[in-house]
């Protein structure tokens, strides 16, 4: 035996996620005094955070083109504005200052 329909099924409509910004600068990295002494020194070392971070393999930023991913990876997430090409921009000129940023981004998140 069927039921009668008493409610008219309506349409979902979904929400776009809002876009955000970076929680800091590129330039900013006085900010975190440890992530920029680590960030100058040993690069690799703080790549290797990074990845930790995002929860990727801490072995990733060995592989070249890699920290682009991640950090294409973490402005996905997180909804923030941008470009691959303003990703590979910034680290090919500024990687450091760079990779400052997406530690303090992630750390800022958690």
């Amino acid at each position: 035996m069927s039921y009668p329909v008493v409610v008219q099924p309506q349409m979902f409509q979904t929400s776009q996620p809002t876009s955000s910004e970076w929680n800091s600068s590129y330039c900013d990295c006085c900010a975190d005094t440890c992530t920029c002494l680590c960030g100058t020194f040993v690069p690799c070392i703080l790549a290797c955070k990074v990845a930790s971070a995002f929860d990727e393999c801490c072995c990733l930023p060995v592989l070249c083109g890699t920290t682009i991913a991640l950090r294409t990876g973490i402005r996905e997430r997180y909804h923030i504005k941008g470009s691959i090409c303003d990703d590979c921009v910034k680290l090919t000129f500024c990687a450091q200052c760079t990779l400052c940023q997406m530690y303090r981004e992630l750390k800022e998140r958690e």
